[in-house]
């Protein structure tokens, strides 16, 4: 992949032989803003870069979200909202609901979410999913985290979860998502935010656009007791202490057996499919680059506008990449591409996040009040987003 010239100096870093590029800017200890012009297979394309340095202490990464699962901001308001100096967009999420007349669409991410220690949600089955089609070998479960160790990995994050009462024990299929297992009880919570909880019953785990379940029930448990129930998934904020549990087909008629004033526990958490590491912040997406190599399978065809996130150094290094989305860049990248160009600058593993109108990377210069928009999204201004990668610098 060829890079065409812009003014400036050398890059503090990795980049493609023969390269030239603009000059790194300092943006706080640890933390670079750099932009490139490359020549992709389908033409001209530029891409912004912010590369932290975890090895330094003053660095931290954080979810950018906006206080609740199911909502969005704009990812410059999160970043300021949160005092971030850097920031992209983060995972796919539900934008739409053509399929389902009346049912409104959550804004909810797609993937397993942890912000500062604090699991938020789990990940809705692959058949329910939005964003292009998966490489082979992954799945809805995938994440970009960095565990308490300060090292950012590529892993899994699985729901182990149990709904205990009525004198047994049921598996808890579902965690504050947008959409739930067939014949499974999910939990929300007060993370979840005030977003009607019907989605959680529509479609099927292979058919996203299938019907609505005719068969729900939810229960609603304060303090450990059952408080309320119905037929349909309600709406309106959920009080902390509180949990509310919905089902649909096997699990609504379980769900049923519970009566006003009945115990019930429930308990949840998110499980990494490698690391022994708790980890501090999580977003979902699909992996691209495992090792230096590209997955197999990655599209080849379709260019598009990309965010992407690149690691090295054994998790100590991170660079953040946006695919610009002005007309005369348009193009983009494909997913190989992507991963071709995330190793070329030096990364071993590479992340794929939300792209098109969603692309969004945001920088703060030294001294400034706030991050401005360094590329150009696709629909000439921000898209409000569910998540994001949030970088930090102390000073």
């Amino acid at each position: 992949m060829a890079f065409g010239a812009l003014a400036g100096a050398a890059l503090t870093g990795a980049a493609p032989a023969g390269a030239v590029q603009a000059a790194a800017v300092r943006l706080a200890s640890g933390v670079t803003y750099q932009q490139y012009d490359v020549q992709a297979a389908k033409g001209p394309t530029r891409i912004h870069v912010i590369r932290a340095d975890l090895r330094d202490p003053k660095v931290r990464l954080d979810l950018l979200y906006p206080g609740a699962v199911a909502a969005r901001a704009p990812v410059s308001q999160l970043a300021d909202t949160q005092g971030a100096v850097a920031g992209v967009n983060g995972d796919f999420f539900n934008i739409t609901e053509t399929q389902h007349p009346g049912v409104e669409a959550t804004g909810a991410s797609v993937g397993p979410a942890i912000a500062s220690g604090q699991a938020l949600k789990a990940a809705v089955p692959d058949g329910q999913r939005f964003g292009p089609a998966l490489p082979p070998g992954t799945s809805t479960q995938d994440v970009l985290g960095m565990g308490v160790d300060r090292r950012v990995r590529l892993d899994g994050l699985t729901l182990a979860g149990t709904v205990r009462g009525w004198g047994g024990k049921l598996p808890l299929g579902g965690f504050n998502q947008y959409a739930l297992p067939v014949g499974s009880i999910g939990a929300y919570t007060s993370a979840w935010g005030s977003v009607s909880r019907l989605r959680a019953t529509c479609g099927t785990d292979t058919d996203r656009a299938a019907p609505c379940s005719t068969d729900t029930h939810e229960v609603t448990i304060r303090h450990g007791r059952v408080t309320a129930t119905a037929d349909t998934p309600g709406s309106g904020p959920i009080d902390a202490g509180t949990t509310v549990l919905v089902g649909r087909e096997e699990g609504a008629q379980q769900l049923r057996k519970l009566s006003v004033g009945e115990p019930v526990r429930v308990r949840h958490r998110l499980v990494p499919a490698t690391s022994r590491v708790p980890y501090r912040f999580a977003v979902g997406g699909y992996p691209v680059l495992r090792g230096g190599a590209p997955l197999p399978g990655l599209d080849a065809t379709t260019s598009a506008v990309r965010t992407a996130v690149g690691v090295s150094d054994g998790g100590r290094r991170l660079l953040l990449l946006v695919v610009d989305g002005a007309p005369e860049y348009r193009t983009g990248l494909t997913i190989a591409e992507v991963a071709d160009t995330l190793r070329d600058l030096g990364a071993v593993d590479g992340f794929s996040l939300d792209g098109g109108g969603s692309s969004t990377l945001v920088a703060r210069d030294p001294g400034a009040t706030a991050v401005t928009v360094r590329n150009h999204p696709t629909g000439g201004a921000e898209r409000p987003v569910p998540n994001g990668i949030g970088v930090f610098s102390a000073n």
